[in-house]
């Protein structure tokens, strides 16, 4: 499940976090995910809400950063604590710089984070990375945050399945889009059940919008098949959860051998228990201010990456 929640302290009226946070929650319960990406998630009672009314999670997250009053953002993920182990961790920022906090590159208006954890399922061991993010919406920024991320998943994907989860601030038709998705590696969940669905929008401002955007999304590598995906529509009148719709999918692992080259072959047994995708950024702590792991000093560039372990 991918679901921006809005943040917190907005002046949204009687959309109001104080006022429909309830309704926000409801909507996670309903789906009850076992992965779940969240996006502007500021770290004071926000967070602190959403910690206390999901206690069978992880919640691990990192301040974005930056000066004002937005540095306390997060992208955060959790992930079920009795559906999986924990093998690792770690996040960093989308610039030219990404071991660097609060760095940013390419016009944009906001640092912005990438949180990750690899995972193992229980009780069959198998193990994939779980990542969740939030683009900036500059246009420019929007095209270099993609090829950052896209840098870092190629490296990681050599050893792991990946499920990603996050706002891009693009739709569908953006090149951001086409190069995470054009060659196949990551699969767009939701158009793999709704192939020739044209309303697959989550942004709608409250419902101030004629058309939504399809700026959420859920992508999966080729290990997984897609068994369900839906956009969580669900509002009280004229009171919304958010003013972006969740978005959730339900995926299972292929019964394949999945070969990824010719050093590189893994076996994946079909797991007990479906995965329910929705990611949400890690935390070193209640204070969000974890550490940058698993970092070279190297940047996002045509011929340097952030190297993933």
């Amino acid at each position: 499940m991918s679901f921006n929640i809005r943040v917190g302290s907005a002046n949204d009226g009687d959309n109001h976090w104080n006022k429909r946070k309830s309704l926000a929650l409801g909507r996670i319960q309903a789906f009850d995910p076992d992965l779940l990406g969240l996006q502007e998630c500021r770290d004071d009672v926000q967070a602190a809400f959403i910690r206390a009314s999901l206690p069978d999670y992880h919640f691990l997250g990192i301040h974005r950063q930056g000066s004002g009053d937005t540095a306390l953002e997060m992208a955060p993920l959790l992930f079920r604590k009795s559906a999986f182990v924990l093998l690792d961790r770690g996040h960093f920022w989308l610039s030219e710089t990404p071991e660097v906090p609060g760095s940013k590159s390419w016009n944009s208006v906001y640092p912005r984070t990438v949180s990750w954890v690899r995972l193992a399922c229980q009780p069959t061991g198998t193990v994939f990375t779980y990542v969740n993010t939030h683009f900036d919406y500059e246009p420019a920024a929007v095209d270099g945050d993609a090829h950052c991320l896209r840098q870092w998943l190629d490296l990681t994907r050599v050893q792991s399945p990946i499920i990603l989860t996050g706002d891009f601030n693009a739709n569908k038709d953006s090149n951001a889009y086409r190069l995470m998705t054009d060659d196949g590696v990551l699969i767009d969940a939701f158009r793999q059940i709704h192939p020739n669905e044209k309303d697959d929008g989550t942004f709608h401002a409250f419902g101030k919008l004629g058309a939504m955007a399809a700026i959420d999304w859920i992508l999966v590598s080729d290990h997984f098949r897609v068994l369900e995906a839906q956009i969580d529509q669900s509002r009280q009148g004229n009171l919304f959860p958010s003013d972006h719709y969740p978005i959730t999918a339900v995926v299972d692992w292929k019964t394949v051998l999945a070969r990824r080259g010719a050093d590189d072959s893994t076996s994946f047994q079909h797991a007990n228990r479906s995965t329910r995708g929705a990611l949400h950024t890690i935390s070193g702590g209640r204070s969000g201010t974890g550490s940058v792991k698993n970092y070279t000093r190297q940047t996002c560039s045509s011929t340097a990456v952030p190297r993933p372990d």
